[in-house]
């Protein structure tokens, strides 16, 4: 099995900005062009409350640790959980600095509600697959919780969800190899982009030079 080199991580992160739209990824992570919107202030805002790197409190039989880094060699990408829920349980796996047996479930935060698409749940699968090569475990089921319906979302970690999670990162090392942006493919997602004044879809609604001068060829023909 391939294994990547720690500096050919790409950011965790990029998952569920690839599933959104491959465009908006490589400007941000390729180009390292970003611009905040109203969406994205109040993202960060519901992170920040999720992450406190290095606290961990407990509750009962669960400890929860926030801001736990993780990677994996194999995906070739390294990012930050929001939040690690380490359940108690006979059949877990140690951690470092507790006594007993524990299953880690990875709980991501995301601000409105459960989106159409599987970009969210991308990530967080990528998230689980991280964990469960540092752990060596095996992880079943994760959660999206979304601040907008204030509700947790329980996501199956599947075989055809991890094998699109491994599709989606071997195409965004490809693309970030060769430092290629892929074109705009406008859609009404676009106005929800904080990137739509740098990508500038509406710019390919216009005809292109050789559909112009091949109209204008024909106008002369008449």
């Amino acid at each position: 099995m391939m294994e990547y080199n720690e500096e050919d991580f790409l950011l965790l992160s990029g998952i569920q900005h690839f599933a959104f739209c491959r465009r908006q990824w490589a400007l941000i992570h390729i180009e390292q062009q970003w611009q905040e919107n109203l969406r994205t202030v109040e993202g960060n805002i519901l992170h920040e409350k999720a992450h406190d790197d290095g606290f961990s409190e407990k509750r009962g039989d669960i400890i929860i640790s926030r801001g736990m880094a993780v990677f994996s060699r194999t995906l070739g990408v390294s990012g930050v959980c929001d939040i690690v829920e380490l359940h108690k349980c006979a059949d877990g796996v140690s951690i470092f600095g507790r006594e007993g047996l524990y299953k880690p479930v990875p709980v991501e935060y995301k601000r409105g509600k459960p989106k159409e698409n599987e970009a969210d749940i991308l990530q967080l699968c990528g998230q689980a697959m991280c964990l469960e090569e540092m752990l060596l475990c095996e992880i079943k089921e994760a959660y999206m919780f979304y601040g907008e319906t204030r509700h947790r979302l329980k996501v199956i970690l599947d075989e055809d969800l991890r094998r699109s999670v491994k599709d989606t990162v071997q195409e965004m090392h490809d693309l970030y190899s060769r430092r290629y942006t892929p074109v705009v493919k406008p859609s009404k997602s676009c106005k929800a982009c904080s990137l739509e004044d740098i990508c500038m879809p509406r710019l390919c609604k216009q005809p292109s030079v050789s559909k112009y001068i091949k109209d204008s060829l024909k106008e002369v023909d008449i």
